[in-house]
């Protein structure tokens, strides 16, 4: 039962962990019981092959963290940029592009009145937009289209499930979901 509750703890303590004084404290047991559930606990983890997490101590700190054997995973995740939440700055963007596709940037950046090449780099980098042809004007620049990732990533199946424009206070920039002022 105690194992149960360590792992919990350690679990929500996440990076920061829990010193051994503070983890005895929250069980209400003493030091000695303390360490040898933790020393079963961390053979219980190490041994099983199902188990992708250990435990581990640093200076009378203990935290879970990912067995060595899953190094390779790791960085192939955080290199996707699947870890990382998007910026009030990229969340603008997006919407903007949500409402009013297909849109270049020198319209987004009107919008918005800042410049927005580094957000779009994001958004296109998390495949939540994509470029959808140029506009026929003049310098062609790029038209931007959300993406069926963007669609998943919100858990929508149609622009027409976003909100309603008309629902934000301030919307006379940017119109509704046809593109219309």
């Amino acid at each position: 039962m105690y194992q149960a509750k360590i792992m919990a703890l350690l679990f929500v303590a996440g990076d920061q962990g829990i010193k051994e004084k503070d983890l005895a404290g929250l069980l209400e047991i003493d030091s000695a019981a303390l360490r040898q559930n933790i020393e079963e606990l961390k053979v219980k983890l190490m041994t099983d092959v199902d188990s992708g997490v250990e435990l581990v101590e640093f200076n009378s700190n203990y935290k879970l963290v990912t067995k060595n054997e899953f190094n390779e995973l790791l960085t192939k995740y955080f290199k996707t940029g699947l870890a990382t939440k998007l910026s009030q700055a990229a969340l603008e963007v997006l919407s903007i592009i949500a409402y009013r596709q297909p849109i270049t940037r020198i319209e987004i950046d009107e919008i918005r009145g800042v410049q927005s090449s580094g957000s779009l780099n994001t958004l296109l980098m998390r495949k939540l937009i994509k470029e959808n042809g140029k506009k026929d004007v003049p310098g062609h620049p790029n038209l931007y289209v959300v993406t069926d990732e963007f669609f998943d990533y919100f858990g929508i199946k149609d622009l027409k499930e976003l909100p309603k424009i008309e629902n934000f206070e301030d919307s006379s920039d940017i119109g509704d979901i046809n593109g219309e002022s």
